[in-house]
């Protein structure tokens, strides 16, 4: 019984993850970790807009 709330933990964690990542694709984040990623527009090799320093 234990295993299977685990489990379930697991896939519940995952699953949030999952949709953070499509949220912030679709809202148009080209770097979903920067904290700028907002500010920016990534259509550039590096972010000279904001300096996040992130590709």
């Amino acid at each position: 019984m234990i295993d299977l709330l685990i489990i379930g933990i697991i896939l519940l964690l995952v699953g949030i993850a999952v949709s953070y990542i499509l949220k912030a694709k679709k809202s148009g984040a080209k770097c979903i970790g920067c904290p700028a990623a907002g500010c920016c527009s990534g259509k550039e090799e590096r972010h000279t807009e904001c300096n996040c320093g992130c590709k």
